[in-house]
């Protein structure tokens, strides 16, 4: 099993950059498949991005989700953020193994951290 925990949440004005860490424990984040989902006040979680198993990187608008196996880290680099950014942020790893795509049902994942507050002001 393994555990996950973000960090670097917090308040951020619009147009700035903010960049989450998702740390796991308990076993190498390198057998999963990662991603990141937000969920803002009275809205439904979402998938926001992700890697899977095979990949280092990847890239979604704003966003890049980027993995570092030797830290057991797994990056959400947001740029440009706008108000309409403010959730909560949860990073997930996932055991299904995929060559091509990536994971982007919470049905898909299996671990899940607390989450951080992201804030975007105007």
């Amino acid at each position: 099993q393994v555990q996950l925990v973000e960090s670097g949440g917090g308040l951020v004005q619009a147009g700035g950059s903010l960049r989450l860490s998702c740390a796991a424990s308990g076993r190498s984040l390198s057998r999963y498949a990662m991603g990141w989902f937000r969920q803002a006040p009275g809205k439904e979680r979402v998938f926001v991005g992700g890697v899977n198993t095979y990949d280092t990187d990847s890239v979604r608008g704003r966003f890049t989700i980027s993995r570092d196996n030797a830290k057991n880290t797994v990056y959400l680099q947001m740029n440009s953020l706008r108000p309409e950014d403010t959730a909560v942020y949860y990073c997930a790893a996932g055991t299904k193994l995929i060559r091509v795509g990536i994971l982007q049902r919470e049905e898909e994942y299996d671990y899940w951290g607390q989450g951080t507050q992201v804030t975007v002001s105007s």
